[in-house]
Formats: C-alpha cells, sequence, structure tokens
C-alpha cells in the first residue's frame, strides 16, 4: 500500500511541474514578463522552499523532485522579471 501512495505523490509531482513549464519556456523565448508578478513569485519561491525542507525531511522523493524543479524554475522567471523590467 505504502507504494500506492508513492506512485501517487510522484505522479501528483509530476503533473504539477510540468503545468509551471509552460510559462517557464514562453518567458525563456519571449523574454517577456510583464504578465508576472513578482510579489507573488517572490512569496511562491519561499513557499515551495518551505516545501523543499519538508519533503527532506520526510524524505519524500516526490516532494523533494518537484520542489527542486520548480524552485529552480520560479527562481528563473524571478530573475528574468528582475532582468526585463
Amino acid at each position: 500500500m505504502n507504494a500506492f501512495f508513492e506512485i501517487i505523490g510522484l505522479l501528483a509531482a509530476l503533473l504539477t511541474t510540468i503545468s509551471f513549464l509552460p510559462q517557464v519556456y514562453k518567458t525563456w523565448q519571449t523574454k517577456d514578463t510583464s504578465g508576472l508578478s513578482l510579489t507573488m513569485f517572490i512569496v511562491f519561491f519561499l513557499g515551495i522552499i518551505l516545501w523543499l525542507i519538508y519533503g527532506i525531511y520526510l524524505n519524500s522523493l516526490p516532494m523533494i523532485l518537484a520542489n527542486t524543479i520548480t524552485a529552480v524554475s520560479s527562481m528563473y522567471l524571478i530573475i528574468m522579471k528582475l532582468k526585463h523590467k
């Protein structure tokens, strides 16, 4: 039963992380950040870092993978927002 929930966690991590990537790709391609809220992404990034710490504490592979990828992606968007004001 534990393996079932690990698969559920990995699937959830995959879907939520993948859903974020089109925004990162679009921003990378167009360099247009006018539609992005800097405040929202800073708060989001901090939340993701806390989820990552929690995932590390729980030794949860799905949480660690998803939040690492999302943290890097959101940090990229924050940097792009600051660079292309």
